[in-house]
């Protein structure tokens, strides 16, 4: 015969059959007291003290025998255990019962324990097969009184066999009922605890993984969350517990916007020796007034580098409608200055206005190519490149493309091997630029370069960088603001968008460029690469 199988894979009757065998340890100890001290005379044992002795002895300790089994060898039972130490807690019960006048004695109605239990620990159809054993043993015991006169002709006793019948059937029944409901509320809670562990884990994984930067505050302004991406853009390193404090600006703008619910200026430095940019927003978790506080970090420089990639698509547009719009009439009115200039007879007066109305064409058909060539620019693919090698083979490239006359003398400082990433295409593109743009305000003193190249390492951030240091006068603090903005220029021939096509190829690669003073008060333009481990 096969072992019954349990009730239900996530199941385990072991903690149930544990307290049903301590009542029926206890249970056994009280029968035996109670018979011994002669507390119950007229009810314990009164057809046959014998039988009701050695019947209670048996059964406390079988019961006892059992515990110590559960308990010290943690036996796990089988529902063919679980049968037989029913039928054994049936059959003793009976045995005690006849012994203490039968069906009609108040014993019977333990029979009811153990229909109880059964019709929890066991399936649906073997805990009724144990109900009908029980009942078929009470009936059988009062039907046995009656055949050998045990009992009045007249006595309700097959009555009293068949209500408790009744009884132990509803009892299983019941309980049967109730504990299959409440293993499904069980099995139904699990499924949503592991359903909300699984979510919560998900969440989990996905805040951790998200390139925004995620941080936690609670009431008292303390730190209780933050996942990589913040720490990454706050430069926290392995620290486990920061604190609010080590960020200065940060707190400041955190308690500016809980006093004021406003966030004037969302950019934060994340470093002071450190050009990287953060823009930080903040939320309230809960309406409350003193609730969490939500902070979200951004990469400023990811942010501008797809704003760039949008503003160059609408661009594209815009100098597609220029280039048909304003070409074909500056031809025609070039061809026509062109025509006017060959004529003898113009007097000088019209000769300088048609020379007047040449240069101005030229100027603005450049700015056209300008703009043409700042939209039809393909997207960045930046690479890694080792600026200590790249930057001499540009400047031997560079003086190449230049005439004699002007063939210029440019020094390179590079040092250790140095890693960026940028597109090499526009680099190219943004030093020849700067170049040209010195070397047209340099005035080097006798036997120094035109211009000065320079690459290295921040010490404090591992960034790298490039300069390009000239001999000029410089630029004034008035025009400083304005540097970089397109159409800006200081000279009347000039198109105003080198420096700013300059600005917008180095965001693109989510690198800066910047104008500043060397220590010796050289005029310098100053980019910031990005880390050559960044993701671009």
């Amino acid at each position: 015969m096969k072992s019954f199988q349990p009730i239900s894979a996530n199941y385990n009757p072991f903690e149930l059959l544990r307290v049903y065998t301590f009542y029926r340890t206890l249970l056994g100890v009280i029968l035996l007291i109670m018979f011994e001290g002669q507390l119950a005379p007229k009810v314990l044992g009164i057809d046959n003290p014998d039988l009701f002795l050695y019947a209670s002895i048996g059964y406390t300790v079988f019961n006892i025998s059992t515990l110590l089994l559960l308990w010290r060898v943690r036996f796990s039972p089988s529902q063919k255990h679980l049968f037989a130490l029913f039928l054994i807690e049936i059959g003793t019960v009976v045995v005690l019962m006849h012994s203490s006048g039968g069906a009609a004695n108040a014993l019977g109605y333990l029979l009811l324990v153990a229909a109880a239990a059964g019709g929890m620990l066991l399936r649906g159809q073997i805990a009724f097969f144990l109900a009908a054993l029980a009942t078929i043993a009470v009936i059988s015991e009062t039907a046995y009184r009656a055949i050998t006169d045990a009992i009045p002709k007249d006595s309700n006793a097959f009555f009293s066999a068949g209500v408790l019948g009744a009884l132990i059937f509803i009892s299983a029944i019941t309980f049967q009922y109730l504990t299959k409901k409440i293993l499904s509320s069980n099995l139904e809670a699990l499924s949503q605890a592991n359903h909300a562990a699984h979510v919560q884990k998900l969440a989990q994984q996905i805040v951790e993984r998200m390139r925004t930067g995620i941080m936690v505050l609670d009431k008292s302004n303390q730190i209780t969350m933050f996942n990589a991406a913040a720490a990454k853009l706050l430069s926290l390193g392995n620290n486990n517990s920061p604190r609010l404090s080590g960020s200065p600006e940060l707190q400041e703008k955190v308690e500016l916007w809980q006093r004021t619910n406003k966030n004037p200026s969302p950019i934060l430095k994340a470093d002071s020796d450190a050009n990287d940019e953060v823009k930080v927003n903040f939320a309230k978790l809960d309406q409350e007034q003193n609730s969490h506080t939500l902070i979200f970090l951004e990469d400023n420089r990811a942010i501008t580098q797809q704003a760039q990639q949008l503003k160059l698509a609408s661009l594209g547009r815009l100098t597609a409608s220029i280039a048909h719009e304003i070409r074909n009439p500056l031809a025609a009115i070039s061809h026509a200055s062109q025509l006017l200039s060959e004529d003898n007879h113009l007097p000088p007066g019209d000769k300088r206005l048609v020379e007047i109305i040449g240069s101005h064409t030229k100027r603005v058909n450049q700015i056209i190519e300008n703009i043409l060539q700042l939209s039809r620019r393909r997207i960045s693919n930046p690479q890694t490149i080792l600026l200590d090698e790249w930057i001499p083979k540009f400047i031997s490239d560079y003086s190449a493309s230049k005439s004699v006359l002007e063939k210029p003398l440019i020094d390179c400082i590079a040092a250790d091997p140095i890693q960026a990433k940028f597109d090499v295409g526009q680099l190219q593109q943004v030093l020849t630029n700067l170049c040209d743009n010195g070397l047209r305000y340099s005035h080097p003193p006798e036997n120094c370069p035109h211009l000065v190249l320079e690459a290295g390492v921040e010490p404090s951030t591992q960034q790298p960088y490039i300069k390009i240091i000239d001999f000029g006068d410089g630029i004034s603090k008035e025009n400083l603001a304005h540097l970089f903005e397109p159409f800006f220029t200081t000279e009347n021939t000039g198109s105003g968008l080198g420096l700013y096509i300059c600005k917008e190829l180095c965001e693109s690669n989510q690198a800066l460029i910047s104008y500043e003073h060397t220590h010796e008060g050289l005029s310098c333009f100053h980019i910031h690469l990005a880390h050559p481990d960044k993701t671009l």
